[in-house]
């Protein structure tokens, strides 16, 4: 980055969005204890773009989160149809919960891909498990 442009400065809020919508582990208090994000060189990454997104970077993350946040309410609601299959010429789509899920998901991938960074492990496919 040239030294005339400086880094986007995201809340803390902001970045544990983030982290979490990546699916990376919660980051802790920092210096004190255990630091999970040290073991993880996905994780370094990540936390060195939060830290280092030029203005327009970061403009574009905050859109995503936006996005995310809208996706990721939207998951609950789903519960007030559970009871009701059809109602006059409504009908409910069964897959509801699993299609707006993976919308989520797929809109998180697309976090992860613009950072530069793999899905983290809470974002890993499912029945899968890795350990290195």
């Amino acid at each position: 980055m040239s030294g005339s442009q400086a880094a986007y400065a995201f809340s803390e809020s902001q970045k544990t969005d983030i982290r979490r919508f990546c699916g990376y582990p919660a980051y802790g208090a920092g210096v004190t204890g255990f630091q999970s994000w040290r073991f993880f060189q996905a994780y370094g990454t990540l936390e060195y773009r939060l830290n280092n997104l030029s203005t327009s970077e970061g403009a574009v993350v905050l859109q995503y989160l936006s996005t995310l946040v809208s996706l990721e309410s939207s998951i609950p609601q789903t519960a007030n149809n559970l009871d009701t299959e059809q109602a006059a010429s409504w009908t409910h789509n069964p897959n509801e919960l699993r299609d707006r899920a993976d919308l989520l998901d797929q809109w998180r991938r697309r976090l992860c891909g613009f950072l530069g960074i793999p899905a983290g492990p809470a974002l890993a496919n499912e029945g899968i498990t890795l350990i290195v």
